[in-house]
């Protein structure tokens, strides 16, 4: 493997890891020595990573290092670009213009020669199934979730039976016929799962919730034997 194309390797690697990773699970990962991954270390602190850690105690990345988006592989790009599609065909029009936004600043950065790649490649999204559409404004919950605000909302469950909940919203699923809000609710003093087409009414509340949003969401995986998406 050319040192360039490792070195990349190994900050995909390290974005992986929330915790301190050895070398020599690295090295491992990579197929060379820890003296190589000592090295290569060092070359990507010159390149301004900020890696903290030494040999011996682990490694891990701080967040904010960019690396040039020509760097992005053949099937990366594919990823990318399938992803942006899907949230464009099954996201509400809201996350559905975003998306087409994200897609044209891929775009833009990109090569030329990987710019006509992303324009044409031979993955496609087809449209949404019909189902039942949220009666309210998902972009309300999107927010909430992303300033970990509680949401007080107006529940229908399958019986038909009507209530008044306080939750906090961890995550949106989007599954094939139906989207679903995860939460705390505070009535309940568990997670719960709330489809958005049976929330009638929402309101965002200026309290944030007592606990971190990617605490609770990994309580919510353990709950749920979900394994979490990163060590």
């Amino acid at each position: 493997m050319a040192k360039a194309a490792r070195l990349l390797a190994l900050v995909q690697i390290l974005r992986r890891y929330r915790r301190p990773v050895v070398a020599a699970a690295l090295a491992g990962e990579l197929g060379v020595s820890e003296r190589t991954i000592y090295r290569d270390i060092d070359a990507l602190r010159a390149q301004g990573a900020a890696i903290d850690g030494e040999a011996g105690l682990g490694y891990v990345l701080k967040p904010g290092f960019l690396l040039p988006p020509l760097m992005f592989s053949d099937q990366e790009i594919e990823a990318l670009v399938f992803g942006v599609r899907l949230a464009r065909e099954h996201g509400d029009a809201a996350l559905a213009a975003a998306a087409r936004e994200a897609l044209a600043k891929i775009a833009h950065v990109l090569p030329a020669d990987l710019r006509d790649m992303a324009d044409d490649i031979g993955l496609l999204a087809g449209p949404a199934p019909a189902g039942p559409e949220p009666a309210i404004d998902p972009a309300l919950l999107r927010d909430a979730i992303r300033r970990e605000r509680k949401v007080a909302i107006v529940y229908t469950d399958a019986k038909g039976s009507t209530t008044k909940r306080t939750i906090w919203p961890l995550a949106i699923g989007y599954f094939r016929d139906v989207r679903v809000a995860i939460a705390w609710c505070e009535a309940k003093a568990d997670f719960r799962h709330f489809r958005l087409d049976r929330i009638g009414e929402i309101a965002v509340d200026r309290a944030r919730y007592p606990k971190s949003r990617r605490a609770l969401l990994r309580a919510w995986r353990a709950s749920q034997n979900i394994p979490d998406e990163r060590s």
